[in-house]
């Protein structure tokens, strides 16, 4: 069978116990994604950077894809957890990639005024897979070299 789009474990995570994301409705357009481990969000302070949640995955997907990460709808209000970047962006070469084989990880602020602790296991967002277009002149032929944060290097 031919890989189109999915979900594997990143490297270093093969024995984290890392639980491959699912849709939990029919029409769900997002698959849930878990952290990998504990981690503490600390109360936003001036200057801070964001905390990268890990997930332990990566994404394989079609060339004219895209994986979009999104926050939890209910993060917001009931943990003050929102996304540094607003939504995320997984290009389809990013996975498998030197620096870090594609691990997926979620850059949260925490606006709550108390530390918040995430558990593994638990959902902290939602992955959508998107066709994209380009425009009639593209001429994009760069080589993705890096992981995180590494397009523009």
């Amino acid at each position: 069978m031919e890989k189109l789009r999915g979900f594997e474990v990143a490297k270093g995570f093969e024995s984290a116990g890392i639980n491959m994301p699912v849709r939990k409705t029919k029409y769900s357009a997002g698959y849930d994604i878990e952290a990998a481990e504990d981690v503490v969000i600390p109360s936003f302070k001036k200057g801070d950077k964001p905390i990268l949640v890990k997930t332990g995955l990566k994404a394989y997907m079609q060339d004219d894809e895209v994986l979009f990460l999104y926050n939890r709808s209910s993060n917001p209000k009931k943990k003050g957890l929102i996304l540094s970047n607003s939504v995320g962006v997984v290009d389809k070469d990013y996975y498998g990639n030197a620096d870090n084989d594609g691990h997926i990880m979620f850059a949260f602020y925490n606006i709550k005024e108390e530390d918040i602790e995430i558990k593994k296991g638990e959902t902290i967002g939602q992955a959508v897979f998107q066709k994209y277009l380009v425009t009639d002149d593209d001429c994009a032929d760069g080589v993705r070299t890096g992981g995180f944060g590494s397009t523009n290097k």
